[in-house]
């Protein structure tokens, strides 16, 4: 890759124009591909994402279209940062076109159908590539305003990870990266079903011994199913683990959080769907990680009040009375 990269964005929502906006600041090339030509032709003549992130102009020099072939010629990093469900599609797209690209998973999910890790989907479209995936506490509006922000990148490839270091890194944007790619995709998915459970504490009114010793439990859950599945337990003491749960149970920007609240306050999962702009991918993956953890053995017991919170109308108060009133354990006990 030279000096002045070329990047396609796939997904011009929050976290796509984010990205794309601090790429173009750092002055590299950006293309940012959106499926759908309406919108693509909105932002286009617009120059702001009023629907994803209004308030920011997105540059003249910043390609826009939903043209994918269009968007992919010429470049030398790929960049998906679209809904988990939109992620296979895109990567048969471009299956054809990736030699001697670098791929970067930005998307926080797990498939539906297969309950795969998104560079696990990439991989399965496009054999033998080298992926990426970003993470961490990054909060789009914060990242877009230059708010001091810092993320992982992890691959089993420290050459790509160095290379999308050096490419992403900015004095507002600080890049560290690492091996394990199956604790970084598993707690930025994850973190997305306790952010639930955090909304629906604030919902009900609960206070902030509530809300700690829920993020702290869910934290010891995610570690717990990501072990099984093969992350290093240090993970999630980092900032794909520890920190993208904290901002995003407490951001008042979090889509997951705001899920959980309104449902805490009475609505039903279907009313607080239809009434968001963007994808809560909590709510997809709490139904991947209760699978998962049938699958693999493992104890999850606040995913599971979560499911039977969202899916079989289960009050939120007797959730936390069946997590308050299960038999006692110890902690730790060396």
């Amino acid at each position: 890759m030279g000096e002045m990269a070329t990047v396609t964005i796939l997904g011009a929502g929050n976290w796509g124009t984010t990205l794309a906006l601090l790429l173009d600041r750092k002055g590299e090339k950006v293309k940012l591909w959106e499926f759908h030509p309406e919108r693509a032709s909105r932002l286009s003549q617009l120059r702001e994402n009023t629907q994803f992130l209004p308030g920011f102009t997105i540059p003249g020099g910043i390609e826009i279209s939903s043209d994918i072939e269009e968007s992919i010629s010429g470049s030398e990093v790929f960049v998906f940062a679209l809904p988990s469900s939109a992620v296979r599609e895109a990567a048969r797209s471009l299956a054809k076109r990736t030699d001697g690209v670098l791929l970067l998973n930005a998307s926080k999910g797990l498939e539906h159908e297969t309950l795969m890790r998104m560079s696990e989907v990439i991989l399965q479209e496009i054999p033998g590539a080298l992926v990426a995936s970003l993470s961490g506490p990054c909060i789009a509006n914060e990242v877009v305003r230059e708010v001091p922000t810092t993320v992982v990148v992890a691959s089993r490839s420290r050459a790509l990870c160095e290379e999308l270091q050096r490419l992403l890194m900015t004095p507002r944007f600080r890049v560290y990266t690492q091996d394990d790619i199956v604790g970084v995709e598993l707690g930025g998915a994850l973190k997305n079903v306790i952010a639930i459970a955090a909304g629906m504490c604030d919902g009900l009114g609960l206070g902030v011994n509530s809300k700690s010793a829920l993020i702290t439990r869910g934290l010891a859950e995610i570690t717990r199913l990501g072990t099984s599945l093969g992350a290093n337990p240090l993970t999630f003491a980092g900032l794909s683990g520890l920190g993208d749960l904290v901002t995003t149970c407490f951001s008042t920007h979090s889509r997951n959080r705001r899920v959980g609240e309104e449902i805490g306050r009475g609505k039903r999962l279907d009313q607080v769907l239809s009434e968001l702009v963007m994808v809560a991918e909590g709510v997809n993956t709490t139904h991947c990680a209760v699978k998962l953890s049938q699958t693999e053995a493992v104890e999850m017991p606040i995913t599971r009040e979560v499911h039977s919170v969202l899916f079989e109308g289960k009050d939120p108060r007797d959730a936390i009375t069946e997590l308050m009133m299960r038999p006692p354990k110890p902690e730790v006990w060396s």
